[in-house]
């Protein structure tokens, strides 16, 4: 972990040019930045800091496993700026966790929200997970009531996906588990987005979800298409024109970057690409896509070759139109990927 700490100080200071603005927000992501330590953690702001203008406003997230918060690491994160928390909660049942391989507990779930609270954090998100072989109706219901009735602001929820050569699809390749249930999870999906809506959180995002003034500004400039910096293996990077990303294995990565090197691959973005990457991210968030950003890339063909193919799927009640926008209805969001594709300006 040390080697790893300073190669990405290291890599940090090879991209110190990449961004011309002012940074926005931070996200300490992949899931175990909780496991650094102070002395880790503090190298990492340091060198940000020096390298880059920071916004006076700044969002700075980490994400957190539930059984590496406790009372002191909560007070030194809020003590080096970190004013944000994304806690990997996944379910506050016994037999999810087991069955999703958890290292926490349903107990700890709830005492590492509490203990944040405590803290003085007072924006927080947690993840939770539906569609999976072991969560039943009753209990996705409760998850999303416990969530509730802990005062979390912000949720993201995502369907259980089974990623190819993992253990988990040998698993249930080999019929030692079942397979995931599509009709089960759309009927989540529905679950999530009535009781949500109920509950005074905004669905602003398909899979994200938050009450008044609580979204993530960091997600919400991505899905806008602002540009990001990436850091780490396999972090990927945007700045309009080009999409980079670093290979993904961390031996290599190590060894590049001692060279002084940065071990990416780079796509530049045709006009049809970037037509493309506009109408991924764009069709999944509450505003939808905007018809006036599809004529400034693409002009009068691209805007009438999407408002063609957008009609199939506002005829069967899965996307409708708003003035100058295109966005999917409830019933849409479930197939937002499929009707992406369907979209894309090839």
């Amino acid at each position: 972990m040390p080697e790893m700490v300073d190669a990405i100080a290291i890599e940090a200071k090879l991209h110190q040019h990449y961004l011309k603005e002012p940074i926005e927000t931070i996200y300490f992501g992949g899931g175990t930045p909780s496991l650094l330590n102070n002395s880790q953690l503090s190298n990492l702001f340091r060198v940000l800091t020096e390298l880059f203008e920071f916004d006076p406003s700044i969002e700075i997230t980490l994400e957190a496993n539930p059984d590496d918060i406790n009372e002191e690491k909560l007070g030194f994160w809020k003590s080096v700026g970190i004013n944000r928390l994304s806690i990997g909660v996944q379910s506050f049942f016994e037999e999810d966790l087991q069955w999703m391989n958890r290292a926490h507990n349903a107990a700890q779930a709830i005492e590492s929200i509490q203990l944040a609270q405590k803290a003085g954090f007072d924006n927080i998100s947690i993840d939770l997970i539906y569609g999976g072989p072991t969560l039943t109706n009753e209990h996705w219901i409760q998850n999303l009531e416990t969530c509730f009735r802990l005062n979390i602001p912000h949720l993201s929820a995502y369907a259980l996906t089974v990623e190819p050569k993992t253990a988990l699809a040998q698993k249930i390749k080999t019929k030692l588990l079942p397979d995931i249930d599509t009709e089960q999870q759309a009927s989540h999906f529905n679950i999530l987005v009535s009781l949500t809506g109920s509950a005074g959180l905004e669905q602003y995002e398909i899979s994200n979800f938050a009450i008044a003034g609580k979204k993530s500004r960091h997600n919400s400039n991505y899905w806008s298409g602002k540009h990001y910096l990436g850091l780490g293996p396999a972090a990927h990077s945007f700045n309009g024109n080009s999409r980079q990303w670093n290979i993904s294995n961390n031996s290599l990565y190590l060894t590049a970057i001692q060279k002084n090197t940065l071990p990416f691959e780079i796509e530049f973005l045709t006009p049809d690409q970037q037509l493309n990457e506009y109408i991924m991210t764009a069709l999944r968030t509450s505003e939808g896509i905007h018809l006036d950003t599809i004529q400034l890339i693409g002009g009068d063909t691209a805007t009438k070759k999407l408002l063609d193919e957008s009609q199939q799927f506002i005829m069967i009640g899965k996307m409708k139109r708003k003035e100058q926008h295109l966005l999917l209805t409830n019933e849409g969001k479930f197939f937002a990927d499929g009707i992406a594709a369907e979209l894309f300006q090839l």
